[in-house]
């Protein structure tokens, strides 16, 4: 089935106006270094009524402090279509500090993060909280079903403007997340969603719709 069937179906749904609907994927390969290092790199592809909107390659490396807190570093390198039809290139840097808290079958998550982006020029007009800098808090969910090979997966995301200026210091975009990833050993990794993604307080705010899939494949085991 063509990708661009899946987009136009999907798209009726989601109503008209400020609302889109879109389809992002990962795919992702990760692995151990040391007992506390991980690496992990991933491309991530975002797909609107228009075709490629972005594309960014990812590398990661996380630490483990404490088997509940991992703080970590990613560098992206963002293509972000704009709307005039040519595509801005910027990097960005991401801080974050991981943390997981299992309390039996249910598993608490949580990420602070920190992301700073060079190379592009941020001002109160183009700011775009998804790209620029930008301080983000992600709240989550999981619960291991028994004998079941799916976990269900649940979090909420608030994106703050620090930046000085008219629209700045500010939440200026919250994101929903529920769907599902697999619950089964070996190597593969699959995950499937639904995104509400909200942008406010911004003189253009857009609801996106959004089909999440994800793929990562495991070199070696543990946590």
């Amino acid at each position: 089935m063509r990708l661009w069937f899946v987009v136009l179906t999907f798209i009726p749904f989601v109503g008209f106006g400020q609302n889109s609907a879109h389809i992002w994927t990962e795919l992702g390969i990760e692995g151990k270094i040391t007992k506390k290092w991980r690496w992990g790199a991933e491309v991530n592809t975002r797909f609107g009524s228009n075709g490629l909107e972005a594309f960014f390659p990812q590398a990661s490396i996380e630490y483990r402090v404490k088997k509940w807190i991992r703080p970590s570093i990613d560098y992206r390198f963002i293509s972000d279509r704009k709307k005039q039809g040519y595509y801005d290139y910027n990097h960005r840097i991401n801080c974050n500090l991981n943390f997981k808290i299992p309390i039996d079958r249910l598993i608490l998550k949580a990420r602070v993060r920190y992301q700073y982006a060079f190379d592009r020029l941020i001002n109160s007009e183009f700011y775009e909280p998804e790209f620029d800098n930008a301080v983000r808090l992600r709240l989550g969910a999981e619960y291991d079903i028994q004998n079941f090979i799916f976990t269900p997966v649940i979090n909420g995301e608030f994106f703050y403007d620090p930046n000085y200026g008219p629209y700045g210091r500010q939440i200026n975009k919250l994101r929903l997340f529920v769907g599902l990833k697999t619950d089964f050993s070996g190597p593969h990794s699959f995950s499937a969603g639904y995104m509400y993604d909200n942008r406010i307080n911004l003189p253009n705010p857009r609801t996106r719709h959004i089909l999440n899939i994800g793929y990562t494949y495991q070199i070696g085991t543990g946590d």
